[in-house]
């Protein structure tokens, strides 16, 4: 086979990579508790993340972003995740495994997130120090499903969008890579179930991390 050494494969983090819902499931009742508001559950967490911390909150508490306790709430999420971002957080089974054999067929990999651009980096440092390009939260990048942070991975990867995939597991995931023009690989693991991921227009999906090695190949290899 012959590979290619300039594919670009951009991954999302929460939920394709990285299993988080727990940390920002625990982080988020103890900003809410300490707030005095009601906690929520581990599958209501499960459909408000995606789109960053406040959306998260505005989603979290009763009316959202006009609860005047909306900034207090944000602030304390933001201080108690920054310290508790990485108690329970782990790698998926096989994505390490995944990771090793991109970087073996000389694939340029890197990595975008909702999430600040601070957290992104130490956790990808932690669990991906092979991933050299990684991109978060920062005032001069606007949030996915805006392509920002997809088109900077890929500009830095030194390739252009002609040859690049990106891998997410959410409707915002499917967004952000229509939203770059690029093709989107779905994965099944994560944090939304292909029923939702279909209503959203995804059309590739790939249930486990040894599938999502073929999926690639498919687009890269000649």
């Amino acid at each position: 086979m012959k590979f290619n050494q300039k594919k670009a494969i951009v991954f999302d983090l929460d939920g394709t990579l990285l299993d988080t819902l727990q940390d920002l499931k625990d982080s988020l009742n103890a900003a809410l508790k300490q707030n005095d508001l009601p906690e929520r559950t581990i599958e209501e967490v499960r459909q408000f993340v995606g789109n960053g911390l406040g959306n998260l909150i505005a989603r979290a508490i009763p009316d959202g972003r006009q609860n005047p306790l909306y900034h207090t709430v944000l602030e304390d999420m933001r201080l108690i995740y920054a310290q508790n971002a990485n108690r329970t957080t782990c790698p998926y089974d096989g994505i390490p495994a995944l990771i090793d054999a991109l970087l073996a067929r000389g694939y340029r990999l890197a990595v975008v997130s909702n999430k600040p651009d601070e957290q992104v980096k130490s956790l990808c440092q932690l669990y991906f120090p092979s991933i050299p390009i990684t991109v978060g939260q920062r005032a001069d990048v606007r949030l996915k499903p805006a392509p920002d942070s997809v088109l900077e991975a890929i500009r830095h990867l030194g390739c252009s969008v002609e040859d690049a995939v990106y891998i997410g597991d959410s409707e915002v995931d499917v967004q952000t890579a229509q939203n770059a023009h690029i093709p989107c690989i779905s994965v099944l693991w994560g944090f939304r179930d292909q029923t939702q991921l279909l209503a959203a227009g995804a059309v590739r999906f790939a249930e486990t991390p040894a599938e999502m090695l073929g999926l690639l190949e498919s687009f890269f290899v000649y």
